[in-house]
């Protein structure tokens, strides 16, 4: 058995401890030699610290182990530590079931009547509290096996709807994002800014060359796999062969 350190309800661990004494028909005298070996830490430390000859018999050492740590013992819940149990929006079935059980498995002294009470009331509406509603269940055998059915049905129908792009993994998101476009949303020719456009009467690197010391010319674009051209031509804007200043796509 695990070894008892205070932090616990010391009730639980009496109680383990008396099961294997039992079961082992111990006396009570090895009783009181055995269970220090179930010790440690600020138990073993409480135990250490009694006085020679103060303890008289195993029930008296239980005693003494309980009165020093009824601290730690489980609060008693009550009937209202139910009607704090609701199903929640968004929260399964299952989910609720579980709390339900784990509180009113808390509660010493609970009519039967009073725990289906406290389950129906705070059922969420839907299929369940609706068979409910139509048919009120008597036992908690009988209400335990109509939950299993429905939770069964909630969770077949869950695995059945398609996710939603919000629960798709993000890798899958991703790629979705990154799919090129149609064909044909790639051939769409961009609008035209203006319809008719003021020819030049001058080249384009005579202009180039009267405006490349001032602020109003942006730097040049990075231009990727550049396929190489004549050397014979140069564009002064990027500074690169294949192609003059005058047919630069830029300026």
């Amino acid at each position: 058995m695990d070894l008892y350190d205070g932090t616990s309800d010391p009730s639980h661990h009496l109680n383990n401890f008396r099961s294997r004494m039992y079961l082992s028909d111990a006396f009570d005298a090895t009783r009181c030699k055995a269970f220090p070996t179930t010790l440690t830490k600020a138990t073993m430390k409480w135990f250490d610290s009694l006085s020679p000859r103060s303890v008289t018999s195993f029930d008296d050492l239980a005693k003494k182990n309980l009165t020093r740590f009824f601290i730690q013992k489980d609060k008693m819940k009550h009937i209202p530590s139910l009607l704090g149990v609701k199903q929640e929006v968004g929260k399964t079935l299952r989910d609720y079931m579980e709390r339900f059980n784990k509180t009113y498995l808390g509660i010493q002294i609970l009519p039967t009547e009073a725990i289906i009470m406290g389950l129906v009331n705070d059922l969420r509406e839907g299929p369940f509290s609706q068979s409910i509603s139509k048919r009120y269940p008597t036992s908690l055998n009988e209400i335990h096996q109509r939950a299993e059915k429905y939770i069964n049905m909630e969770e077949n129908s869950r695995l059945k709807k398609p996710p939603s792009r919000s629960n798709l993994p993000y890798y899958q998101t991703r790629d979705k994002e990154r799919e090129p476009k149609k064909k044909e949303e790639k051939n769409v020719e961009k609008p035209r800014k203006y319809h008719n456009y003021t020819p030049l009467k001058v080249f384009l690197v005579d202009v180039y060359r009267e405006i490349c010391h001032t602020e109003k010319l942006p730097p040049p674009r990075l231009i990727k796999h550049k396929k190489a051209g004549s050397r014979t031509e140069y564009c002064e804007y990027h500074k690169l062969y294949g192609y003059s200043t005058n047919k630069c796509y830029n300026l």
